[in-house]
């Protein structure tokens, strides 16, 4: 067959002592192809739109998928969307075309952008370049780290009105502590904590993050939306792959603190 790679991606969910393991393989792929001027913005924005979403996944395939990430945010920016970022800092993508220097030139462009960031404070350090905490926290759960690197982060993008990540304690590859924490408009918001059972750790982020989405989308108070995205991060382990099967429903439970009690 002729024409772009489709862009593969294996994942070995690992066990127990074994981490799991990426492998890309996205060479030629036609996603990387995509440059400035491929998408008329302002026929894709002129239904109504609320908010606009990428990555820095998609921002490290090529020089030019981080142009058109910018020019897809300013297009949404003056049709009133709400812009976010999940900073997403993937080492093995970017060290093929340059490496963190190249990563922080490219994503802090984009960030000029941004209203609200996702990211943690490796992501913060390798993908923007912000110095991380002095102190270390005292345990991956801790948010303080984190929240020490917020001031940093707004004083450098001052735009940004929302900063979020999920805070992961790894005792082995299928047993996770699990956590969340959010800045809003200058006030911190931390999920609750819980134990995790893991069936594949690939997508735990994002579903956060699209949890923590919708939830503001909907008008969710900050707290609420903070446990939402926790919760939907939390049940995306318990699916294979980075696509979620969790229902509303089954996210709001959670977040309630429901058990895992057979539904009949």
């Amino acid at each position: 067959m002729n024409g772009p790679n489709m862009a593969t991606v294996y994942s070995d969910r690992g066990y127990g002592v074994r981490a799991p393991v990426v492998f890309y393989n996205r060479a030629n792929e036609a996603a990387a192809l995509l440059k400035p001027g491929d998408f008329d913005w302002k026929a894709i924005l002129s239904g109504g739109v609320r908010w606009l979403h990428s990555g820095g996944i998609f921002a490290s395939l090529s020089e030019t998928t981080g142009e058109v990430i910018i020019e897809g945010m300013q297009a949404a920016r003056a049709a009133g969307a709400v812009i976010s970022f999940d900073l997403n800092y993937r080492a093995k993508l970017w060290n093929i075309w340059g490496g963190p220097e190249r990563a922080q030139s490219v994503i802090g462009r984009i960030v000029e952008n941004v209203d609200v960031l996702v990211g943690n404070e490796e992501d913060m350090q390798m993908g923007l370049g912000i110095p991380g905490p002095q102190v270390a926290a005292r345990s991956k759960l801790d948010p303080g780290a984190f929240v020490a690197m917020i001031e940093k982060v707004v004083q450098k993008y001052p735009q940004i009105k929302v900063v979020a990540t999920t805070l992961r304690e790894v005792h082995s590859t299928n047993r996770h502590s699990w956590g969340a924490v959010a800045w809003l408009d200058g006030k911190t918001y931390i999920s609750p904590t819980c134990e995790l059972d893991i069936h594949d750790r690939v997508g735990g982020g994002d579903g956060f993050a699209a949890g923590f989405f919708y939830s503001l989308l909907t008008g969710e108070e900050p707290q609420e939306a903070v446990n939402l995205g926790w919760a939907h991060g939390a049940l995306m382990t318990t699916f294979p792959g980075d696509t979620s099967m969790a229902t509303v429903e089954q996210v709001r439970a959670f977040a309630k603190g429901g058990s895992a009690r057979i539904q009949r």
